[in-house]
């Protein structure tokens, strides 16, 4: 009776089977070696494919040739791949250790390059319009100077057209100044306080007012305010000791 061509002679079986159990036992042997090399450290991946790596070369010696591997050859791969589990080297350690400084320092200027961006948006939103609200204040000026031109009890004698002039000023005055305080810029009339060079500017001094020294007694020109930033310091007149 002749063997079928297509079916796997007994040798090639063996060898199979032989291959499958000495793969799973040098696993075995080289996973336990590299638990004990690793207990102190972290576990290098290297490791792992070291024993896979050995463990299909001791299948392929006993699959191949005789078929049967000797304790020696596993023994030799089972070494080999316990030493390429051994621990770092300590001047390896020092480079990770480097990396890992340099990793929080990274990390560290990230996260403040953040803060002030965040800061930084909140602040142009808040202000943004700083620059627009400063050219502005001219054109809140030139509207009081145009009010104060005429005294008050003239104003009774002019014409009607020159009435609704001023009248006109006026709103536009107002409207102005509620624009201002819709986006938080005020007017600082500071008469009667005590002078602050953060918020003003001094223009004269005037003794003998019977205002304690340092008073503020005369506004020259308001000065204004965006928040808690400064527009424009008010120029005042200040009183001063009488010698």
């Amino acid at each position: 009776m002749q063997d079928n061509p297509n079916e796997p002679s007994t040798g090639e079986e063996t060898g199979e089977e032989t291959r499958e159990e000495t793969r799973e036992e040098t696993v075995s042997d080289v996973s336990e070696d590299t638990t004990q090399a690793n207990a102190e450290g972290t576990r290098d991946v290297a490791a792992d494919t070291a024993a896979y790596a050995a463990a299909d070369a001791a299948a392929d010696v006993a699959a191949e040739g005789t078929m049967d591997a000797s304790d020696a050859d596993i023994e030799a791969l089972v070494e080999a791949a316990a030493a390429a589990a051994e621990p770092a080297e300590p001047d390896s350690m020092e480079q990770i250790a480097a990396l890992n400084d340099k990793l929080l320092r990274t990390l560290a200027d990230l996260e403040n390059t953040r803060r002030r961006a965040e800061r930084d948006r909140s602040e142009a939103l808040q202000y943004g319009g700083m620059r627009f609200a400063r050219d502005m204040l001219a054109v809140a000026d030139n509207l009081g100077r145009a009010l104060q031109a005429l005294p008050e009890e003239e104003k009774a004698t002019l014409p009607d057209t020159v009435k609704s002039l001023l009248d006109g000023i006026s709103a536009t005055q107002r409207d102005l100044l509620a624009i201002f305080e819709r986006n938080n810029v005020k007017q600082v009339n500071p008469v009667g306080e005590k002078f602050d060079p953060n918020f003003h500017e001094a223009l004269f001094e005037a003794p003998g007012t019977g205002a304690p020294a340092g008073n503020i007694i005369e506004v020259i020109e308001l000065g204004y305010v965006m928040g808690e930033k400064l527009l424009r310091p008010a120029r005042v007149g200040i009183a001063k000791d009488a010698e």
